[in-house]
């Protein structure tokens, strides 16, 4: 008799499939990373005046949700929007003064100190956006070759036949082989 082995899953995994998980185009991504950082960005100006630490480390886990949530036709553009989403929440923190010029200078300013944490956020989106198509590259090639292989039995299957072969030949260049000779292969005529 065989015993059938059963994985069990762990409590933290059991955790992270009760939350949602919508898949966002690029642009819904991004739209989604700029609104949120925006929102706490004047959260952060009500309640912390203004606080970069506090700006800096709600952004991490903004840019991994982004990346986590966007569907896997648009994972390029995670990495893209997230740094435009710091950029877009950033500007109610900014503290730069009256006028228009004054509150470039300040969100200018305001990236230049709070680089580390833009490339931080950019760095983890990137990283898991690389995970997941790294993953999802590799379900697609087995899923090709479990489609490969459950095709007809083999016994089923065409014998290959000295046409198929020849066709897979390697080529023969001009005058290496005989005219007619056995060694000899025809040439595709080439497209215009």
């Amino acid at each position: 008799m065989y015993r059938v082995r059963v994985r069990s899953v762990p409590p933290v995994v059991l955790a992270l499939r009760r939350f949602p998980n919508p898949r966002l185009t690029g642009i819904g991504a991004g739209l989604f990373a700029a609104l949120t950082m925006f929102v706490l960005a004047c959260v952060d100006r009500l309640l912390f005046d203004s606080s970069e630490l506090v700006y800096g480390l709600l952004f991490l886990p903004v840019s991994a949700l982004t990346a986590l949530w966007v569907r896997p036709a648009d994972l390029v553009t995670a990495p893209i929007s997230v740094p435009i989403a710091f950029a877009v929440g950033v500007f109610p923190i900014s503290g730069g003064s009256e006028g228009l010029g004054g509150q470039i200078m300040g969100l200018v300013t305001a990236l230049a100190v709070h680089a580390g944490w833009l490339y931080g956020g950019t760095l983890i989106a990137g990283l898991i956006a690389s995970v997941r198509k790294v993953r999802q590259m590799r379900a697609r090639r087995r899923y090709v070759l479990a489609q490969g292989r459950g095709g007809a039995p083999a016994s089923e299957r065409a014998p290959r036949s000295a046409a198929s072969a020849a066709a897979t030949a390697k080529p023969v260049r001009a005058g290496a082989g005989g005219a007619g000779g056995a060694g000899a292969v025809a040439r595709r005529p080439q497209r215009p």
